[in-house]
């Protein structure tokens, strides 16, 4: 690290590094976290128009589509220092959309991979945005190198039966955003609309525990698995829309 790195680092800085790292160390810590069998036994498993599962897989197209158009938009915009960061999220979100309508398919451990891939890979474009645009623009230099240990959590949480790494990739962008926002400023306007995105995503992750839950109060029309892939779509979506309407703060 240079002299000019080392004046720029303060405590904002190590604050910043102690929240990203300490889950992992205590994730670390603890004992392997297996992929329980239950975790495949979805609510709702009605088939329709030959399609099985129809509603959790059907509901995937949300992602391709809000993927697709957030592609489109980035490949016409720049978006600023997170650029690449931003368009390789759009790509893991349509990604996500195919991989997930496969899984949702047959739901097994193996085709459980092709949606976690994906998905680690806009984890971690998110990440990488977001350190760049409120941190340091140098940072968009760990895209590639984030995106392999989103991969590679992944494929150690399938071959080793161990989700320890996985749990931090899906879940430190999200938990760590409020202090990105609180303790940096990324320079652009409508930036709620990313706690707009957390908190959708985490009404996404309460609707996917309380599965049978939500299907029961609808009437048994719609699972809580179902409405999980709609929220988490939504808000992807209101990212895309922070980055149309955003600008530099004068």
């Amino acid at each position: 690290m240079s002299t000019n790195q080392l004046q720029e680092f303060n405590w904002k800085h190590a604050v910043l590094m102690f929240l990203l790292l300490f889950p992992l160390v205590l994730l670390l810590l603890i004992e392997p976290i297996p992929q329980k069998e239950a975790y495949h036994r979805f609510t709702d498993t009605a088939p329709f128009l030959g399609i099985p599962n129809f509603f959790d897989v059907i509901s995937n197209l949300a992602f391709l589509l809000v993927g697709t158009i957030g592609i489109a938009f980035c490949l016409k915009n720049h978006t600023g220092p997170g650029h690449s960061a931003w368009l390789v999220l759009f790509a893991g979100v349509s990604l996500v959309g195919l991989g997930s309508i496969y899984y949702h398919w047959s739901p097994s451990n193996q085709t459980l991979v092709w949606d976690r891939l994906p998905m680690s890979v806009g984890f971690m474009a998110f990440l990488t945005a977001l350190l760049s645009e409120y941190v340091n623009r140098r940072f968009s230099r760990l895209l590639i190198p984030l995106i392999i240990v989103g991969i590679s959590s992944v494929l150690y949480g399938y071959f080793f039966d161990d989700l320890r790494l996985y749990v931090w990739v899906q879940f430190i962008p999200l938990l760590t955003l409020p202090f990105f926002m609180v303790l940096f400023n990324s320079g652009f306007t409508h930036q709620g609309l990313l706690f707009v995105a957390l908190v959708l995503y985490a009404l996404a992750k309460g609707a996917e525990a309380y599965d049978t839950a939500v299907f029961q109060m609808t009437g048994e029309i719609v699972s809580g698995h179902t409405v999980k892939h709609l929220l988490a779509a939504a808000g992807c979506y209101s990212i895309l829309i922070m980055l149309k309407r955003r600008k530099l703060i004068a």
